[in-house]
C-alpha cells in the first residue's frame, strides 16, 4: 500500500468514515472510495466504485471481475455502534447483550446517579447533555441510536441530532401514546414527517416483551433486522460481480 494511501485510510479509521482500497491485481493500481467521493487511478471506472460502495454497506472485502480486470475491494468499514440514552434498567440488559454482539456501545445520561461507570461496566459511558455528546459523536450508517429515558427533555433533543444524522436505526421508548405526543413535539421544533418517521417507536421487536431483559432482547433483535436489511442487497451485489 502507498504511503499516501496507508495515510488516508488511517485518517478515515480515525474519523470513522467507510472507505473501501480498490486495488487492481495485475498492476496494484488503486481508488479509495467512499461514499460521497471516490480518488485514484480507478475511481474513473464507474463498475468499480459501483461495487466499492457495496462493499461499504456490506463491510465485505472481495475479489471481483470488472471491466477493467481483477479487482480486490478491501473494506474499512467502523464497527457497528449503539449509542443508548439514558442509564436506566433497560440500558442495563441492552448494554451487556449488544456488546456480545459485536456492537461498540456508548451511554450517555447526565444524571450521574443513572451513569456511574460500576452500573455499565467496559463501556464509554458520557454524564452530558444527549444533545451535546451526540453531535460530538456524530451518529453515521453504522450507528443504531436508542433513547430510554421517557423523559423528553433528554429523548428530545437527541433524538433531533439522530433524525437529522445518517444513523441506520433510530428507536425511541414509550406508548403509541407517547410516540403520538413525542411526533408532535418534534415536529413543533422542526423534524419534518419524513424524519420522524425513522423512528422505530414504540422501540423493539412486537414480542410480547415485558421486563426490561426482555424488552432489551426485543430492541436487540430489531437493530439486528434494521441491519441485515441494509446490507443484505449490498452483499447480493457484491456476489454477482
Amino acid at each position: 500500500m502507498k504511503l499516501e494511501t496507508l495515510q488516508a485510510v488511517q485518517a478515515a479509521r480515525e474519523n470513522r468514515r467507510a472507505v473501501v482500497l480498490a486495488k487492481r491485481i495485475a498492476d496494484g493500481a488503486e481508488a479509495l472510495v467512499y461514499g460521497d467521493a471516490a480518488d485514484g487511478e480507478l475511481a474513473a471506472h464507474t463498475d468499480v466504485v459501483a461495487a466499492a460502495r457495496a462493499a461499504l454497506t456490506s463491510g465485505r472485502s472481495d475479489t471481483i471481475d470488472t471491466s477493467t480486470g481483477k479487482v480486490f475491494l478491501h473494506a474499512y468499514v467502523p464497527p457497528p455502534r449503539l449509542i443508548v440514552v439514558g442509564a436506566v434498567h433497560i440500558a442495563q440488559a441492552l448494554v451487556p447483550m449488544a456488546a456480545m454482539a459485536g456492537l461498540d456501545v456508548i451511554v450517555i445520561d447526565p444524571r450521574r446517579a443513572f451513569a456511574a461507570d460500576y452500573r455499565f461496566p467496559n463501556v464509554t459511558v458520557i454524564q452530558d447533555w444527549p444533545d451535546e455528546a451526540m453531535e460530538r459523536l456524530k451518529p453515521d450508517n453504522t450507528t443504531a441510536v436508542v433513547t430510554l429515558t421517557h423523559d423528553p427533555k433528554l429523548d428530545d433533543p437527541a433524538l433531533e441530532v439522530a433524525l437529522r444524522s445518517e444513523a441506520a436505526y433510530v428507536g425511541s421508548l414509550g406508548s403509541r401514546r407517547t410516540h403520538e405526543k413525542r411526533k408532535a413535539r418534534l415536529l413543533e421544533a422542526g423534524i419534518t414527517e419524513a424524519q420522524f418517521a425513522r423512528i422505530h417507536g414504540p422501540v423493539g421487536l412486537n414480542i410480547g416483551a415485558k421486563s426490561p431483559a426482555e424488552i432489551a432482547i426485543s430492541i436487540l433483535a430489531e437493530i439486528i433486522q434494521t441491519r441485515a436489511a441494509l446490507t443484505e442487497p449490498a452483499e447480493r451485489k457484491v456476489r454477482a460481480a
